[in-house]
């Protein structure tokens, strides 16, 4: 680099000139890809690296890292080096470290990472202060020998001037990912059940929390086993009739001869099999909640009866000549598709549309896969405490199995799959729950491609490829594919994809 003071000027400038056109970003991940690169082709490092903490420690896993020109091996020696070493000198000091050589320098020389990859000339620069909450690391100038004086200032100014604009950036995706349910779930009395973190999640709790206080009838969809039944229990137990009975029916499961009479209650002798006085399931429910699961399952004439209770208030057991009053509050779900119902004719469109006053749809785990970790990690802790075993956790490998696995019987079919991995891992004498725990069908011997190992070489590939048709744009990326964009810089991350100009 020339020492020519216009030159050096015109460095500066052009320096500051495109980190404020960094600022342009509204995500972390295309922030630090844009910033690393224009770093390293100022400073003319032979491998960068750079790393921010949204919680400002530099302790434990990297939030957010990217690297340049590093095999696995400099990369962990790098990582490693910011708990002891180069990047834990600049942290602790919280200024420039530099050596013209790390492998002669005496302060350096004797860690094992510098001799064995004789590392040479360092420049490392901490970003933010009081404390640090990210670090610069350059290492090897093309050029040979020692980083130039004004590589130093560069990388210093570039750190000065980066630190507001990753701030920034860090406090908005903690925004981002902080829980959307929680407003929600302090409306409707904690919720902690009804797991989950996604903006899925956060919708049904926002309208449950809306209609919980309400005394309204109410329809809840969603596949079979996505926990129809438990947001049931959720809102009646937060409404007006919270301290009443909560009576479930599975309509499905009715005997078609005696739903009215199951229902409704029937007086003896009505109809054949009424021997003695029957308390239907409505004057069970007096002062709480009647929940109709598979409301799609019951006759006309039960549904017609139906109707005239949700309109009146009243309904008429069998055998009865006059009607009974009724405090009971209504709510009915299915899985079924009651639109195809009412175009059939096998449901009644008055009652559905008295019914749907506030839907309610709890979207499968399809449509919101970031609520499987959570989720795995509850049931592992559910378990634990059910069976009276010692404590354990799902490995990160068996999260991301439970993730990247098709779950057609939605947050049921996966609890059992985890308590079942709990029970396996405790015969093992593990302290952990693993991938082969929760499949242990798949044999690790096995050449031939798992169920799992195919589709998760399937989503990365479909990943890759769309990443490069949509230029590394993760958001525009995300959007393509109907993903959350977290779940795809997860995903990223998870595959260890990286830029073509990062190889």
């Amino acid at each position: 680099m020339s020492d020519h003071p216009t030159t050096a000027l015109e460095r500066e400038r052009d320096l500051l000139l495109s980190i404020l056109e960094l600022g342009r970003h509204d995500a972390v991940a295309p922030f630090l890809d844009e910033a690393l690169g224009l770093i390293v082709e100022v400073s003319g490092a032979r491998i960068g690296y750079i790393e921010l903490r949204a919680g400002r420690s530099m302790d434990g896993e990297p939030e957010w890292s990217r690297a340049h020109g590093a095999d696995g091996e400099t990369l962990a020696a790098i990582r490693l080096s910011l708990s002891t070493g180069i990047i834990a000198d600049a942290l602790a000091q919280e200024k420039t470290i530099e050596t013209a050589s790390a492998s002669s320098d005496e302060r350096f020389e004797m860690l094992a990472s510098v001799r064995r990859l004789s590392i040479q000339a360092v420049l490392c620069v901490p970003i933010g202060r009081d404390p640090a909450f990210g670090v610069l690391y350059l290492q090897g100038a093309r050029t040979g020998g020692p980083f130039p004086q004004e590589v130093r200032r560069l990388a210093e100014l570039f750190s000065h001037h980066l630190g507001p604009a990753a701030g920034r950036l860090l406090q908005e995706e903690a925004s981002r990912l902080a829980d959307p349910t929680e407003p929600f779930r302090e409306k409707l009395g904690g919720a902690r059940e009804l797991v989950g973190r996604s903006a899925a999640i956060a919708a049904v709790l926002k309208t449950a929390s809306l209609v919980a206080p309400l005394d309204l009838p109410l329809l809840i969809t969603g596949p079979t086993g996505s926990g129809k039944t438990q947001l049931a229990k959720l809102i009646a137990t937060q409404g007006p009739r919270g301290s009443g009975p909560f009576v479930a029916v599975n309509c499905a499961n009715l005997p078609e001869t005696l739903v009215e009479s199951e229902l409704f209650g029937a007086l003896q002798g009505s109809h054949s099999t009424a021997t003695r006085r029957i308390v239907g399931k409505v004057a069970a429910a007096e002062g709480g909640t009647l929940f109709l699961d598979e409301i799609s399952e019951l006759t006309s004439a039960a549904q017609a009866k139906l109707l005239y209770l949700v309109q009146t208030g009243e309904y008429m057991p069998l055998g009865a000549t006059a009607n009974l009053r009724a405090n009971v509050r209504i709510i009915a779900a299915t899985h079924a598709d009651l639109t195809a119902a009412l175009q059939s004719g096998r449901f009644r469109e008055d009652l559905y549309y008295r019914l749907r006053v506030m839907p309610i749809d709890i979207p499968g785990l399809d449509q919101r896969r970031e609520d499987i970790a959570p989720l795995a990690q509850f049931f592992c802790e559910r378990a634990v405490t059910r069976h009276g075993l010692p404590q354990m956790t799902l490995t990160a490998n068996a999260v991301r199995a439970l993730e990247f696995a098709s779950w057609p019987g939605q947050v049921r079919e996966l609890e059992n799959a985890v308590e079942a991995a709990v029970i396996r891992a405790h015969g093992d004498g593990a302290h952990n729950v693993t991938a082969h725990h929760v499949f242990p069908d798949q044999d690790p011997d096995d050449k031939k491609l798992s169920f799992y190992d195919s589709t998760r070489r399937f989503q990365k590939q479909m990943l890759s490829e769309a990443l490069a048709r949509h230029a590394w744009n993760v958001g525009a990326t995300a959007e393509a594919l109907g993903i959350a964009r977290s779940h795809a810089y997860a995903m990223v991350r998870d595959m260890d994809l990286r830029r073509p100009d990062d190889d």
